[in-house]
C-alpha cells in the first residue's frame, strides 16, 4: 500500500477507538438555531476551515475525501505541510476566543474534509502517522487515541463543547494537529 492512502485507514481505524466525551456533535440542521443562539451570548462559534482539492484529494484518500470545490491539491498539501508543519488554509477560527463559563462551544466545519475539534490537555500529534512526522512531531495526543465515531464531524456538521469551568483550555484537530484553538474561559 502506498504511504499516503494510509492516511485513509488511519482516519477510519481512529473512528472506531472507544473512549469517552462529554461533547455533543450536531446535525447541521440543529446548527441554524445555535447560529442564532450565538447572536444572543447563549454559544461562541470556531469555524474549522481546510482547502483541499477533491479530485486530488479523492484520488488519494477515497472518494468523498473532500467535498468542497477547487483548492490545494494534495500533492502540493503534502509538500507545504512538510516545509512550514501546517497549512495555513487548514485551520481553527479564530484560533484563540474568550466565553464566559455557560456558553456553549460550537464547532462548525466549514471545510471539505472531516476534522475533530478535540479538548487536550497539552497540543500534540494525531491519529495520522504520515503527518505527525511531517510535523516533527510524533507523540500523539492521549485525547486523539480515545476518539469515537461521533467525535470526527464531517463538512457542514458541528460539534459543540459545553464551558464548564474557567480557565484555559486546548483544542485540535486529531487529523490535522496544527489546527489549534485556545479557550480562554471567564
Amino acid at each position: 500500500m502506498h504511504p499516503r492512502y494510509t492516511f485513509r485507514a488511519v482516519a477510519v481505524c481512529g473512528a472506531l477507538i472507544a473512549g469517552c466525551s462529554d461533547t455533543t456533535p450536531t446535525s447541521p440542521t440543529a446548527s441554524t438555531e445555535k447560529i442564532a443562539l450565538e447572536k444572543e451570548g447563549v454559544v461562541k462559534q470556531i469555524q474549522m476551515m481546510d482547502g483541499c482539492d477533491p479530485a486530488s484529494f479523492d484520488a488519494v484518500l477515497g472518494a468523498g475525501a473532500c467535498t468542497r470545490p477547487g483548492g490545494v491539491a494534495f500533492e502540493k498539501f503534502i509538500e507545504l505541510v512538510g516545509k512550514h508543519q501546517a497549512m495555513g488554509a487548514w485551520h481553527f477560527a479564530p484560533s484563540t476566543i474568550n466565553v464566559k463559563v455557560g456558553q456553549e462551544l460550537l464547532a462548525i466545519n466549514s471545510g471539505g474534509e472531516t476534522h475533530t475539534f478535540t479538548e487536550v490537555e497539552a497540543f500534540g500529534g494525531g491519529i495520522v502517522p504520515e503527518l505527525n512526522a511531517l510535523l516533527g512531531n510524533l507523540v500523539i495526543a492521549p485525547e486523539c487515541v480515545a476518539l469515537e465515531p461521533d467525535d470526527f464531524v464531517p463538512p457542514g456538521g458541528t460539534y459543540s463543547d459545553d464551558v464548564d469551568e474557567e480557565g484555559d483550555e486546548l483544542y485540535q484537530c486529531c487529523i490535522h494537529p496544527w489546527m489549534r484553538a485556545i479557550v480562554h474561559a471567564r
